[in-house]
């Protein structure tokens, strides 16, 4: 189901700007999860300060969004799918703003881990980043096409995150306890792992917002369950 065009050309020309200045803030985003991920395994300090600096890009189309959605509440008083659109879009950029601020924490880490000896294989967290960014990326298209079900196994994935978290956080907690020496090194590994979690949940609340957006029903509380619950109404 694609967007409703509008006969006002200027007003259909608005709600594009919004669209497009977000798929350019998730481009970036996206670009900074691999990024960080990638100079953190390869201790690789100058990409970590790199990609730090492309978070002004970010923090730049989230304000120009920001601005524009108010000025086409406050000319244009959208209603219905309209309203919903443009709400989801301020809320939209606020998520997608934090995952940009949670690589540049991972890009901090992997400046200060790059200095002292590595302390484990870090195939789980580029696995656990690879479905960050396939989630934001599926997160956006749902939001481009107003597709439901890609919302919906947005929310599924975040699961598999989860999964990989606990699973990191565990073998790293029993190298802490083997080795009083690995213990900074093992927070620092905790916490790119944990932001990394965090990025999922993030990608979690614009799938369900995307939901909210198209069905006009808010899923946030219900989680999960709400979102499967839209598999057997579909079919009544």
């Amino acid at each position: 189901m694609a967007f409703k065009l509008h006969t006002d050309r200027s007003y259909e020309s608005d709600l594009q700007e919004v669209r497009n200045r977000i798929l350019l803030m998730a481009g970036h985003v996206e670009h900074m999860i691999a990024a960080s991920v990638r100079a953190l395994s390869e201790r690789d300090a100058d990409l970590a300060r790199d990609t730090i600096a492309i978070d002004a890009k970010v923090n730049q189309a989230e304000c120009e969004t920001d601005e524009l959605c108010l000025i086409i509440l406050a000319k244009r008083h959208p209603m219905a799918s309209d309203l919903r659109f443009v709400t989801l879009a301020l809320k939209m950029v606020t998520d997608l703003e934090r995952i940009g601020d949670l690589a540049v924490n991972i890009c901090e880490r992997a400046i200060d881990l790059s200095k002292v000896p590595p302390l484990r294989s870090y195939e789980d967290i580029h696995l656990m980043a690879d479905i960050v960014q396939s989630m934001v990326r599926d997160a956006i298209d749902a939001f481009v096409d107003r597709n439901v079900e890609r919302a919906e196994m947005v929310i599924e994935r975040d699961d598999e995150v989860d999964r990989l978290y606990d699973r990191v956080f565990g073998e790293i907690l029993e190298v802490m306890v083997q080795d009083r020496d690995a213990i900074q090194r093992g927070i620092h590994f905790q916490s790119v792992a944990k932001w990394l979690e965090r990025m999922a949940d993030h990608s979690t609340n614009v799938a369900e917002q995307v939901i909210f957006m198209i069905k006009g029903k808010d899923i946030r509380h219900p989680g999960k369950l709400g979102a499967h619950s839209f598999r057997g109404q579909r079919g009544s």
